[in-house]
């Protein structure tokens, strides 16, 4: 019997481990369908932002709650070596001999965690379906979004539970000195649970103990093939996002500058420095349309966004009414990945759908509400920058499209011709001094 349950579990394993992989592998496809971007990674920001979720102690309580869940289950999850261990080799607490006291430490520690949260999930679910704190109850989150969030902290709270009542149920049968469980001592929180035990058959008590292992292992797989589907894939992105985010965010809100269009202005605005050869290329085309012309990282940032959105309730465009949401923008070019890499799934390559992020995902009257202020930037907990997006966009309609209200329109010429936003000669764009 013992051998059929090795089996099982080794099947179990290698299925969750070979499904997750071929997802990540389709995922790292499709994040580098974008424009290849040479970028410096720097620890600093993974240590400060991606481990000591620096942005989130903007808000403290909020902050401190996420910390607990965050560090919680990366952290009681690291049982999960002893766990597949255990189940490979058909062991029961298979490290307990060799840590001695400090296994009972370290598994009391995993108690007080799992309790936290424990704690904190349900004050989220609280927060997000009683209270209804405003981001996370906005129409962008309709259908999916909202349901997704739900779940997984449902998951959590599932495999919280079940750790704490298979260890309560397990220190019952330590203390009938049952075979196979080794007394590693009292378990901080799990104890107050024994008395629900107290009457049961030792039979039934491994039974459900068994039980509660089976479900807490397979959940995790489980809940490990779902995060690539989840915004909770932030858990992992989070980690090099922050890598390849700017230093201390020394460049965050700047623009890219093309030097296509940069050496055009040189020429027109001091010709005698101008080439007499064309040593540069002409640009094949100018910002974004698709998917395939964002950079790898900004399509990495679409699948790091964590549907938080703080970035919507920082922005004024959004906070006055009109149609942008920097969140929604996000989710829009996540989706538009997905569909390309199913199109890719279904065909071997790319064929062309007839659709584009713009227009179709992402629509022209939310791009030009955006006022390029920065803000949805400096709010995000991952360092995702919506703006560039935004602006990639926003150039392929204006320099592709010549899409722009008429007030660009006048503006546009008379750069071109006067070299100034202004309708006036270049003789005397310095004329306002005199007067």
């Amino acid at each position: 019997m013992q051998i059929v349950q090795q089996i099982l579990f080794l099947l179990i394993t290698a299925t969750a481990i070979f499904l997750f992989t071929k997802k990540i592998k389709a995922l790292k496809r499709n994040i580098f369908l974008g424009k290849k971007l040479k970028l410096n990674g720097n620890w600093s920001n993974v240590f400060l932002l991606a481990f000591g979720q620096k942005k989130m102690f903007k808000n403290i309580p909020v902050a401190i709650l996420h910390f607990f869940v965050y560090a919680g289950f990366i952290i009681i999850n690291a049982e999960i070596v002893e766990i597949v261990l255990d189940g490979l080799f058909g062991t029961h607490r298979l490290f307990a001999p060799f840590l001695g006291s400090f296994y009972s430490v370290l598994i009391n520690c995993f108690e007080v965690l799992a309790f936290l949260v424990l704690a904190s999930v349900i004050i989220f679910l609280i927060r997000r379906n009683v209270t209804k704190v405003a981001r996370l109850n906005t129409t962008d989150l309709e259908g999916f979004a909202r349901k997704d969030a739900n779940i997984i902290l449902y998951i959590e709270v599932v495999l919280m539970s079940l750790f704490l009542l298979m260890n309560a149920s397990d220190s019952v049968l330590q203390i009938r000195n049952v075979e196979h469980y080794p007394q590693v001592g009292g378990f901080s929180i799990s104890q107050f649970l024994q008395p629900i035990f107290t009457n049961w058959s030792t039979a039934a008590l491994i039974f459900f103990e068994r039980t509660c292992w089976w479900l807490h292992i397979v959940g995790i797989f489980a809940f490990l093939n779902y995060l690539p589907y989840s915004k909770h894939l932030h858990i992992v992105l989070a980690f090099p996002n922050a890598y390849y985010a700017p230093k201390n965010g020394a460049t965050i809100g700047a623009m890219a500058n093309m030097p296509a269009i940069q050496n055009e202005i040189l020429c027109m605005m001091e010709p005698d420095k101008a080439p007499t050869e064309t040593t540069s290329e002409v640009a094949a085309s100018f910002g974004a349309k698709d998917i395939f012309d964002l950079s790898w990282k900004n399509n990495m940032d679409a699948y790091s966004c964590t549907e938080c959105g703080r970035c919507s309730a920082a922005c004024p465009a959004n906070s006055t009414g009109k149609l942008l949401s920097p969140r929604k923008i996000m989710m829009a070019t996540r989706d538009r990945l997905e569909s390309v890499g199913k199109n890719i799934d279904a065909n071997g390559t790319w064929q062309n759908d007839g659709k584009t992020l713009l227009h179709d995902y992402i629509s022209v009257e939310e791009l030009r509400a955006c006022t390029t202020c920065n803000a949805c930037v400096e709010e995000c907990p991952v360092s995702i920058s919506p703006l560039d997006i935004i602006v990639e966009l926003r150039r392929s309609l204006v320099m592709e499209e010549s899409n722009s209200p008429q007030e660009w329109n006048a503006m546009f010429s008379n750069i071109e011709n006067n070299m100034a936003p202004w309708k006036f000669s270049p003789d005397d764009r310095d004329a306002w001094v005199n007067s």
